[in-house]
């Protein structure tokens, strides 16, 4: 399972990335960012499941991540991906970090969203 732990890992590993943590009152939400534009590509929660619009106050680890607006109608059908929290809704995803988005389609996701804010002004 990617957890945050190994998401954290996986980041720093293949993007050179490290976790910030710019809000003093979220000590527990962290943005990676490219290290040359320095545009989010990542943002990594701790937050209620009803923030998502379950009916649950069960904390979970999630992160937000753009994505091609093209692919998010039918990512949100999938288990584990709702619209970004937070975040512009037609270009950013929530993912949650307990397992049940393979690991495989949550780098990718991770992967995507890096390219897509990678690109210059």
């Amino acid at each position: 399972m990617l957890s945050r732990e190994n998401l954290d890992k996986y980041i720093t590993e293949i993007y050179g990335a490290t976790a910030e943590y710019p809000w003093v009152q979220y000590p527990g939400f962290a943005v990676y960012r490219h290290t040359g534009n320095k545009k989010w590509f990542a943002v990594v929660m701790n937050l209620s499941k009803s923030k998502f619009g379950l009916p649950v106050d069960e904390m979970v680890d999630a992160v937000n991540l753009k994505c091609d607006p093209i692919m998010i109608g039918s990512l949100h059908k999938e288990k584990g991906i709702y619209p970004g929290y937070h975040m512009n809704k037609s270009y950013w995803i929530s993912v949650f970090l307990d397992g049940s988005v393979d690991d495989e389609k949550l780098k990718w996701l991770i992967d995507i969203s890096f390219d897509l804010t990678n690109k210059k002004s």
